[in-house]
């Protein structure tokens, strides 16, 4: 999946960094070029120097690839007039705004923006949940203690399909709290048997999410 991200304040500035860190493949078009610069030396590649609300800026970065524009920057003229170009004239299958003035939600919204948001976090699980390529859901984000609680559904080709939860060799610090199975929620047990297409609710440890999402066959990355 190919996100571009237009806006280099601190939303989109942290936005970016967690969607690199996730595993995304990230353009952030910032057009103050000190902002710029500093960003660069700090992502890399991924940071595109330019108008985001200029066509010819938002061809270089690719937007004919996109399968997501972001657009988050300070003024909510720029951010509606990235996602109505990105939309109709280039394509893009879903664009995302930050409103900062509520008041012109309900205009963005009659002009065909797809989602308007106003915090990172919310962006993030509106990318997550409404564009699920990857099989892994982020529902909260337990950031002292370095956890999350995801969602994530066990594919039939899994190594845990068959396996009952004592028997399985989750990464450490992983718990499976529900298993949601033909619309019947139940809170498992050790000898809880997993079977394709249940869905589960897990508390992991961020770093041993990827692992998490190996074991269940669902890495949007090999789909």
């Amino acid at each position: 999946m190919y996100i571009i991200v237009v806006g280099g304040g601190k939303v989109g500035y942290y936005l970016t960094k967690t969607l690199v860190n996730e595993g995304y493949e990230v353009l952030l078009i910032e057009k103050n070029p000190k902002k710029a610069a500093v960003y660069s030396e700090r992502f890399g590649s991924v940071v595109l120097e330019g108008d985001g609300a200029e066509s010819s800026t938002l061809e270089a970065g690719g937007i004919g690839r996109a399968d997501v524009v972001v657009a988050v920057t300070g003024d909510d003229e720029d951010n509606l007039v990235i996602c109505q170009t990105a939309k109709k004239r280039f394509n893009v299958p879903r664009t995302i705004a930050r409103v900062n003035n509520p008041k012109n939600e309900e205009i963005f919204k009659k002009l065909g923006i797809d989602v308007t948001v106003s915090a990172t976090n919310l962006i993030l699980s509106i990318i997550e949940q409404e564009i699920p390529r990857r099989g892994l859901v982020h529902l909260l984000t337990l950031k002292h203690a370095q956890l999350a609680i995801v969602e994530a559904t066990v594919e039939p080709g899994s190594e845990v399909v068959g396996a009952s939860l004592a028997e399985v060799r989750f990464p450490p610090n992983t718990v499976i709290s529900v298993v949601l199975r033909n619309g019947t929620m139940t809170i498992p047990r050790g000898d809880t048997v997993l079977q394709p297409k249940d869905e589960i609710i897990a508390i992991v440890r961020r770093e041993s999410e990827e692992a998490l999402r190996h074991m269940l066959g669902t890495d949007g990355r090999n789909t």
